[in-house]
């Protein structure tokens, strides 16, 4: 009896150690850009989750034999593979798309210089989608987020499809790197030293609101610099490590893919799940910014309401002074791409 109890124990699913599946509903995703150095772990990470009937793994070159793969994982989704000229058939059916497709960074490189490449790749994905998938809910990986969800907000408006509340980009990341960073500092879980990081996804435009948490709090003076510097260019430390072979890839998947996992529950209707997304947002938006990251609440239609950022610091509004600028010009970039 114990032998069967323990073996049932240890051969039981990791997805719930990995992901919240409180709501009974299940939902097709797809991944665009299933091949790549994101798609791969993503697409593993998301046949763990519990809430995914099915994936559509496409990509221009490898999806179908990540699909193979990855479809062997002895969970209840089914996987599909989609090589480069059956896009529209991987997405038919499809509630969620995610879009890690593009080139990764390179040291010395920014986000900006991965513009010209990767935004006609979002533009055409999300062409495809907005014909395809027009109810899809769509989540932006793609480097440089400021610009690349401006470009599918303005390639779905367009195509006459566009509903803002459908629309993410996905600054989870910044979230996860606040909350590790600050507990390697104060001795304490990451489970305990959540973050509420606002504004944009790339370097300045990064605003971690670091005096909204209990242990954050109690960083001052240089430390504060430090670690603010390191949440807003915490991608930097991994294309240097990785030395010329790629970026943030293992765990952006891991932010992407936990990210995916909120949208699911707030669709199926669990109530209170609230996370940082960069989406379309009046908070900003009498400045020219009319996309911002800030606390979301996810619900049956995607975003269901937008958290003010609260009180700030002295010291925090001078992050914010120096993020919005910034993130005009980015957005600014974006809609200029589809216009």
């Amino acid at each position: 009896m114990f032998a069967r109890s323990a073996a049932r124990a240890l051969s039981a699913p990791t997805a719930a150690r990995l992901f919240s599946a409180s709501a009974t509903a299940r939902t097709k995703v797809a991944v665009l850009g299933a091949g790549g150095g994101i798609g791969q772990p993503l697409s593993l990470l998301l046949k763990n989750d519990p809430l995914v009937t099915s994936l559509s793994l496409y990509d221009i070159r490898g999806a179908p034999g990540v699909a193979a793969d990855v479809s062997h994982v002895d969970t209840g989704s089914e996987v599909n593979g989609y090589a480069a000229d059956q896009l529209d058939q991987a997405l038919e059916g499809v509630k969620v798309v995610v879009i890690p497709a593009g080139v990764p960074r390179k040291p010395g490189m920014t986000r900006d210089d991965l513009f010209n490449t990767n935004a006609s790749i979002v533009r055409d994905l999300a062409t495809a989608v907005g014909r395809v998938a027009p109810d899809a809910h769509i989540l932006v990986i793609s480097n440089p987020v400021n610009s690349t969800v401006p470009i599918v907000a303005s390639t779905l408006q367009k195509a006459g499809v566009y509903d803002p509340r459908r629309v993410f980009g996905v600054t989870t990341l910044d979230v996860v790197r606040a909350a590790r960073f600050l507990a390697g500092l104060v001795d304490a879980s990451p489970a305990e030293t959540g973050v509420t990081v606002v504004g944009g996804h790339s370097g300045a435009t990064i605003v971690p609101l670091l005096s909204q948490s209990s242990f954050g709090k109690t960083i001052t003076g240089e430390k504060l610099d430090k670690l603010v510097h390191r949440i807003q260019f915490g991608g930097d430390e991994v294309v240097k490590a990785k030395d010329g072979a790629g970026s943030a890839t293992l765990s952006m998947a891991y932010a992407g893919a936990k990210f995916t996992n909120a949208l699911l529950r707030g669709l199926n209707g669990e109530k209170g799940v609230v996370t940082p997304t960069f989406v379309q947002s009046p908070l900003f938006a009498d400045q020219g910014v009319d996309f911002f990251s800030s606390n979301v609440e996810l619900g049956p239609n995607g975003v269901e309401k937008i958290h003010p950022i609260g009180q700030v610091t002295e010291y925090e509004e001078k992050l914010l002074a120096a993020c919005l600028p910034e993130l005009k010009k980015n957005i600014e970039k974006g809609r200029a791409f589809v216009a």
